[in-house]
């Protein structure tokens, strides 16, 4: 039985309860769920080529980035002034883009020189003070098999992974649209199969748009994820859009992330632009940060 007293309690309590629901609903969605922070970080290329090193990362963090992904590099001279110029202008460079690798064809000298390239990518990154490098294991192809494909990049990449461990750098494979891990199943089963932390995930949210719902995927990766690019897709049109014009349901992207607990670097990966451009291209990050 409710008497009169426990009735007033009870309904206040309910009113401030609410209160302070309507009030949380008016903050941004990673806000409420005080999701992990994001760190922000622009590719390299996206800077303006006529500029030099400094001031393409002195525009990078005046414009709100505090990381920088760059591209392959493994000359010493190009390496350390790059990591001088990052020291002084006060921005982190977080990871190395690899790219494609010749690991998942037939020639066993092709993949011998690759290997020796990803050996020597990975020293430029410690050298770099980077933590995880990104690589595309290969492609499927009319003359290569999907089984040829998914069996040869890993036992090509295995050997890597003493390397990585006792250099300290991640090897972070990336999906893209190479016709290869076109399911976040099949992408973690991957993933999980070479049992070593030192081969991860890097997830590009736009590039499975076409064939499933990033936030997806992210949930099924989960802690695999080592790294996040962003870009945007319209699926009726076929085409890359600006961040937050396209199909992909940042929101929900954010909430996944949260849920997952990733709080590292988010990097779009997107065309160049100037000053204005890019500025642009970091309030559309800050928003998907904040859950917007």
């Amino acid at each position: 039985m409710m008497n009169r007293r426990n009735f007033v309690k009870t309904s206040v309590a309910g009113a401030v309860g609410l209160a302070a629901v309507a009030a949380d609903r008016s903050r941004p969605a990673a806000q409420q769920l005080r999701f992990p922070p994001l760190k922000k970080a622009v590719q390299y290329r996206m800077l303006p080529k006529e500029l030099s090193v400094e001031d393409r990362l002195k525009l990078a963090r005046d414009v709100g980035f505090a990381g920088i992904e760059v591209p392959r590099m493994t000359d010493p001279k190009a390496v350390g002034e790059m990591r001088a110029a990052a020291d002084r202008i006060g921005v982190r460079i977080h990871s190395m883009s690899y790219g494609w690798a010749r690991f998942t064809g037939d020639d066993p000298e092709a993949v011998k020189q690759e290997q020796q390239r990803v050996r020597d990518a990975l020293q430029a990154c410690k050298a770099l003070g980077i933590d995880a490098m990104l690589l595309v294991p290969g492609r499927v192809t009319p003359e290569i098999r999907y089984a040829d494909a998914y069996e040869r990049s890993q036992r090509n990449i295995k050997p890597l992974l003493a390397d990585a461990e006792r250099i300290g750098i991640v090897i972070a494979v990336e999906n893209v649209w190479n016709s290869f891990l076109l399911s976040p199943l099949e992408f973690a089963r991957y993933v999980d199969e070479f049992n070593s932390p030192w081969l991860q995930a890097y997830f590009d949210v736009g590039n499975v748009v076409y064939i499933g719902w990033p936030q997806d995927w992210i949930r099924t990766l989960g802690k695999r994820i080592r790294k996040i690019h962003l870009k945007d897709f319209n699926r009726r049109e076929h085409a890359w859009k600006p961040l937050r014009e396209g199909d992909v349901d940042w929101p929900e992207v954010r909430r996944a992330l949260g849920e997952v607990g990733y709080d590292g670097w988010v990097t779009p990966e997107l065309k160049g632009g100037d000053e204005a451009y890019l500025r642009d291209v970091s309030e559309r990050v800050d928003k998907i940060i904040a859950g917007e």
